[in-house]
Order: structure tokens, then C-alpha cells, then sequence
């Protein structure tokens, strides 16, 4: 699937940047699979409350860019996925440490020695930025594919990181396999096939659990939220300008219309491996929950996309190293230095980032 018609996507009525305040007035709907998306807008969005989330490998990478970045974000969720930096760089790890443990499982005081030496190198934040976030750390207790016991250790990481227990909500769901749950409406224009099973997982790994795990993670990591209601849209944005390896042509993004004016949080939200729009189309993006939730508190939410290679043949994030130049022996994967990393960060800037209304005057004088 390229630019799919089941989305939206940016055109420009005029050459020149655009006001924020008609960002969703200039939506057009997509005609053909081919036609290109628009860049992905700036749409001046605070810069003090962003949060990333993600579920396995796309939870693996949600880890990474917060200890890359704790001062940019406010909280961070990770479901179905285990302990930060688990792999090491390495393959053979992430098969045998960190999904299952044939091999054991990993050393918290290892990871944590590998975290305090990209510190002292800036290659990731600080500990005391890393203490101020909330953090929700979800797992099924059924999962078969990241084995149970790594995400009570990947809540024990955590606990130790943050300033108080009081920072930290895990959760771990009984009868539940691995993949994001979730509660559809009565209204939901879904094929019931196109989801999971709650206890064996599988399919599109959204699980038809009723279970709201995303209400609840941005309830948790947004605690005095007040509703600010409005529609909004999923909208195609071109990702190739973001290019790295393993991303895909196109990411998305949902707009309510309250955020047109500026001002709305960012949370970024993570697919999993066999998770993305080329995968299983708008299933996880459109259906995760958290379109709903943003419509009723006003936030952005970013869905960029992985795309599966002969290096990433699932279309997992990048949580290994396999992104990374391939004479390196010790990837930076999981820090500022990722590839991917820096894209996705690229992308939440682009989101953060004001309208210069004097450029938008001089342009139409």
C-alpha cells in the first residue's frame, strides 16, 4: 500500500507557507494510491508535554527515544516490549534475551552501565531528566512472542530511573497475548477480522480485547488533562523527506480541528513489527484508541512508519542496530547518534515548530 485513499493528505491552495488556523481547510481527499503526500506541516504544537508510545519493537524504540531525549518528552508508554537497550546491538540477543529468554535474561545493572556511559559521552539525556517523567509499561500475560517476565523487568528498569513510585504504572493484563488491546465502539467500521485474538494474538496484533489500553496509558501520562472535544482527521504527510533507512514513503498524522490554531501536545505512536499501513492498512492507526482520546483532550498524534527489507523483513523499528552502518561494532542505535532516532525526532521538531505569520504576509503582499 503507498498513499492510500483511506487518508487525507496536505495540499497547497497557494505556493507559500499557509496559517495554521486553515490547516484543516486545506485537506483535500486523495483521488489515487499514487498521488504523493504533502510535507508534513508545522503546526506550532507545545514543546513541553510531548510523549512517545509504542508497542514491541515499535515499544523497544519508545524506550529509546526517551532516555535519548527525556527533556523533549513528558512521558513515555511501552507496551508488550522489554527492558531498555536489551540487545546491545546485537541480533542474536534481541532473539534470545529479549523476546524469549533462552539465553537468560538481561542484566538491569549491565543496561544501566551501558546508559551511564552514553551520558558521559551526551550521547543520551541526563539522569535527572530522566527522573521527572511518567512512564506506563503494559504487558500481556499470555504474550509468546516478548516473554512476560521482560516487561516486569522493563517496569523494574523504570522504577529505579524515575523520581518516585508514583511516576511509574504497570500493567499486566491477564488472558492477553502479545499486541495492543483494544475496546472498539459499536459504531467502528472494522472487519472483525482484521483483528487479533485477545489471547493469542496474532493477525494485526491489535487485539479485540475491550480493553482501552490507550485511554488509560494517556490518562496515566497526562493526569490533569481537561477535555477539549473536537473532530479531527488522519491526515498522509510525505515521509521520504525524513529518509533513513528502514522508514517508509509515508507516515500520518491526526489533527483535531482545536489544535489547528496551535498549542496541542504531540504523542508519537509506534507500530509494531507486521503493524504498519503496508502490513494491515489503517487498522492500528485508525483503531489503537488514540485517535479518540485526542479528539476529546485535543493532541496530535504521529504515526510515522517502518517498511520492511531483506534487513527488517517484518517492518520492525530499529531497536537491534540494523539501521546502522554496517563496519560499526557498536551501533548507536539506541542513542541521539540513530539514524532512526534522529528522523523521528526531525519529525516531532517539524511539529513543534511555529508559522512565521510575518513570511505568510510578505508572501501575499
Amino acid at each position: 500500500m503507498s498513499s492510500a485513499p483511506f487518508v487525507r493528505s496536505f495540499a497547497m491552495r497557494s505556493p507559500g507557507i499557509r496559517s495554521s488556523a486553515g490547516v484543516l481547510a486545506m485537506l483535500v481527499t486523495s483521488i489515487a494510491y499514487a498521488e504523493k503526500p504533502a510535507p508534513l506541516p508545522q503546526l506550532s504544537a507545545t514543546s513541553d508535554q510531548a510523549s512517545v508510545v509504542g508497542v514491541s519493537s515499535g515499544g523497544y524504540m519508545a524506550a529509546q527515544l526517551a532516555v535519548a531525549w527525556p527533556e523533549r518528552f513528558s512521558g513515555v508508554g511501552v507496551l508488550a516490549a522489554g527492558p531498555w537497550g536489551c540487545a546491545q546491538g546485537a541480533l542474536s540477543l534481541a532473539l534470545n534475551q529479549c523476546m524469549t529468554t533462552r539465553r537468560g535474561l538481561p542484566s538491569l545493572d549491565d543496561l544501566d552501565a551501558r546508559r551511564e556511559r552514553y551520558a558521559s559521552q551526551e550521547q543520551v539525556g541526563s539522569q535527572e531528566d530522566l527522573s521527572l517523567l511518567r512512564a506506563f509499561v503494559w504487558h500481556g500475560a499470555e504474550d509468546e512472542v516478548v516473554v512476560p517476565e521482560l516487561g516486569s523487568l522493563l517496569a523494574e528498569q523504570w522504577q529505579a530511573w524515575l523520581g518516585s513510585p508514583n511516576q511509574l504504572r504497570a500493567v499486566s493484563s491477564d488472558a492477553t497475548g502479545h499486541g495492543w488491546p483494544v475496546r472498539l465502539p459499536r459504531e467502528a467500521a472494522i472487519d472483525p477480522q482484521s483483528l487479533g485474538g485477545c489471547r493469542q494474538g496474532g493477525g494485526s496484533h491489535v487485539l479485540a480485547c475491550n480493553e482501552d489500553v490507550a485511554s488509560e496509558m494517556l490518562g496515566w501520562l497526562y493526569p490533569e488533562r481537561q477535555p477539549a472535544a473536537s473532530e479531527g482527521e488522519l491526515v498522509a504527510f510525505d515521509q521520504s523527506e525524513f529518509a533513513v533507512k528502514g522508514l517508509a514513503n509515508t507516515g500520518y498524522v491526526f489533527i483535531p480541528e482545536v489544535c489547528e490554531a496551535g498549542g496541542c501536545p504531540v504523542t508519537v505512536a509506534l507500530h509494531g513489527c507486521q503493524m504498519s499501513a503496508d502490513a494491515i492498512g489503517d487498522t492500528f492507526i485508525r483503531h489503537s484508541g488514540l485517535n479518540h482520546w485526542a479528539e476529546e483532550y485535543g493532541q496530535l498524534v504521529l504515526y510515522p512508519q517502518a517498511k520492511s527489507s531483506m534487513a527488517n523483513p517484518q517492518g520492525c523499528w530499529d531497536w537491534w542496530g540494523f539501521a546502522e552502518s554496517t563496519w560499526q561494532l557498536s551501533p548507536l542505535h539506541d542513542t541521539r547518534e540513530g539514524t532512526q532516532v534522529r528522523a523521528l525526532m526531525a519529525m516531532l521538531d517539524r511539529l513543534q515548530s511555529a508559522l512565521v505569520q510575518q513570511e505568510v504576509l510578505e508572501r501575499q503582499e
